[in-house]
């Protein structure tokens, strides 16, 4: 999109711009850095030589700043919450929707298609409404709107969740509510069948190629799109006092003195023949 702006206006809008590519940054950085590419070296080293475009960031962070307005809007009065003249209304059927389904893409009303993938991560946490049309189109059966989530259930989620689940991620907003088993393949809207994921994360669960397994002891196993194990990351932080640190440092047997930080190298040569005998050994 191209616009022409007054001065004023233009630098209000760089800097909200500035401050949602800041406020994505911050949420990804915490991330792995090698958990979208834990495939290959060749990918990795395909990433660290064609980084994302800061075009791509900024229409991730317009995006963010549409998504932060739609929130504030919907809650302030109840004639704005029934207006649809800003909703983004999609065309598909069950066979695009259902895992095995035969359907390959859906239809915006505004134009434009969406593959299946994408129609089912849209799927997951939006408000739906059951057509029954004719063989020539023609509207027969129109059904009551319905959020796939309801609220009550969406509430829950945010307070078990807190926000993405995704091993590493620390984003809280903008986050959606994922099926782990779609509704259209008849997964229950349960809190055993749902997790919240940010938006970035929905993605690379549909159209990325990552898998999601829910174990027995209510935990979940990510796996990236060659099925490795995504490890799970620990806390962000503690949850305790100093004296909750000393106590299970102890436990774990952990000594930390005012030299643990201190490294052991003293400025010599490294022994290139020592270091490739050691990654020989570990194969």
């Amino acid at each position: 999109m191209r616009g022409r702006f007054c001065p004023e206006q233009g630098a209000l809008i760089q800097a909200s711009l500035q401050r949602a590519m800041e406020e994505e940054y911050q949420e990804r950085k915490n991330v792995p850095a090698g958990t979208p590419a834990d495939i290959s070296g060749e990918i990795q080293d395909e990433i660290r030589a064609h980084p994302e475009p800061v075009a791509s960031r900024r229409a991730a962070a317009l995006l963010r700043m549409v998504q932060g307005y739609q929130s504030k809007t919907q809650g302030q009065n109840s004639s704005e919450r029934k207006s649809e003249h800003w909703l983004v209304h999609i065309h598909t059927d069950m066979e695009t929707l259902r895992q095995d389904g035969m359907g390959a893409e859906s239809e915006i009303e505004s134009g434009g298609r969406l593959c299946a993938e994408t129609s089912r991560r849209i799927a997951c946490d939006s408000s739906v409404i059951q057509w029954l049309d004719s063989h020539d189109g023609q509207p027969l059966i129109t059904g009551r709107k319905i959020r796939t989530i309801p609220p009550a259930i969406r509430r829950a989620l945010q307070r078990r969740d807190g926000g993405c689940r995704f091993p590493g991620c620390t984003a809280t907003r903008f986050v959606d509510a994922h099926h782990i088993h779609h509704w259209a393949d008849g997964g229950e809207t349960s809190m055993s069948n749902l997790l919240l994921l940010c938006r970035h994360h929905h993605r690379l669960m549909h159209e990325g190629g990552f898998g999601l397994q829910k174990l027995s002891n209510s935990e979940f196993k990510f796996t990236n799109p060659a099925g490795i194990s995504i490890p799970n990351c620990p806390a962000g932080r503690s949850r305790g006092n100093v004296n909750t640190l000393f106590a299970l440092n102890d436990k774990r047997a952990i000594r930390i003195t005012p030299k643990s930080s201190q490294s052991c190298w003293m400025g010599e040569k490294m022994d290139d023949q020592m270091a490739v005998e050691g990654l020989l050994f570990r194969e």
